[in-house]
């Protein structure tokens, strides 16, 4: 992580405020947290398609009737399972 000097991104006024409380020191500012953006339909689609996977597997589908039912690859399905495992 770099360092910005603060008299190219902070006004004056503001600068002066800071130092009245930190002269001289660093001071991490942290991020203002932003909302998480909701899944698009695509990827709702896809996460409800790989829960169904992972169920089928769980019940005792092998990895070989996963991957011609739901038209993947088995490494895909490796995949998903160990995604959803986590």
């Amino acid at each position: 992580m770099g360092y910005t000097n603060a008299g190219f991104v902070l006004p004056e006024a503001l600068i002066r405020e800071i130092q009245r409380y930190v002269n001289g020191i660093s001071v991490y500012i942290p991020q203002v947290k932003r909302k998480k953006p909701q899944l698009n339909p695509y990827r709702l689609e896809i996460r409800d398609r790989n829960r169904e996977i992972y169920r089928s597997f769980l019940a005792g589908g092998s990895v070989s009737e996963l991957s011609e039912r739901f038209f993947l690859s088995e490494k895909s399905i490796y995949r998903i399972l160990s995604q959803m495992k986590s």
